[in-house]
């Protein structure tokens, strides 16, 4: 895929997102092809020394209007196809919000990102909440909740390996959902211009498989070094 061979998918609908943006590309490409390679034809077969003088054609006769129907209509069918595939990945990535027992807080500020962690009982506001700033630490294959929160003006909460863009926008709670598929450390960015330090607001994303997030979450919980101890004993 064109955009995985640069970018990482690291989401569970990050492909599905990329179908849609190469159905796009490979229509605008063909009819881009086509129509330059008709263009440039006529501009050859039709040059000045090797044709008569050009005559004026209002094109309102029904054997000309084809030119322009036709194709017209093969570019709409196009355009049906795009906006069944992309209504579909919208309503799977916006609308629906599957359920889910981890919930992570975002909070967007010039020029600074805040993650707030659920503890080891998976609920936030609570005292074993982990708080970080500009790392967000999240299980694979695991489904999670973000509530995303904006302290100061307008900002955008970008994963490009996820393929995930959302509008921080102050004074409201805006609820998404994202499953990591592929474990490893990637980049989190602002998208929204918000100010001067925009361009330093960066992030990072620490996709962890299991055994790695709960040493994490172990470790950086006040009552981390009980919890790694009981949770070893248990098993």
């Amino acid at each position: 895929m064109l955009i995985e061979a640069l970018v990482p998918a690291a989401s569970s609908y990050a492909k599905d997102i990329d179908f849609v943006w190469e159905l796009v590309f490979w229509f605008v490409a063909f009819w881009f092809i086509l129509s330059e390679g008709i263009f440039f034809y006529f501009i050859m077969k039709f040059r000045k020394k090797n044709s008569p003088k050009a005559e004026y054609i209002s094109g309102e006769e029904k054997h000309q209007k084809k030119w322009i129907t036709y194709p017209h209509i093969a570019v709409l069918v196009c355009d049906v196809f795009i906006v069944v595939a992309a209504v579909k990945v919208w309503y799977d990535v916006k609308q629906d919000l599957p359920p889910t027992d981890r919930t992570v807080r975002i909070m967007s500020s010039q020029w600074a990102w805040t993650f707030t962690h659920p503890g080891p009982d998976g609920k936030l506001d609570t005292a074993d909440d982990i708080i970080k700033n500009d790392e967000l630490h999240v299980e694979v294959d695991q489904l999670y909740h973000y509530e995303l929160h904006s302290r100061d003006v307008l900002h955008d909460f970008s994963v490009p390996v996820f393929r995930l863009k959302q509008d921080a926008i102050p004074g409201r709670t805006i609820m998404g959902w994202f499953t990591p598929t592929l474990t490893g450390e990637f980049d989190i960015q602002c998208a929204e211009i918000c100010g001067i330090g925009h361009g330093l607001m960066g992030a990072r994303i620490f996709i962890e498989s299991k055994e790695q997030h709960d040493s994490w979450m172990a470790k950086n919980n006040p009552r981390g070094e009980n919890l790694l101890l009981a949770s070893n004993e248990g098993r």
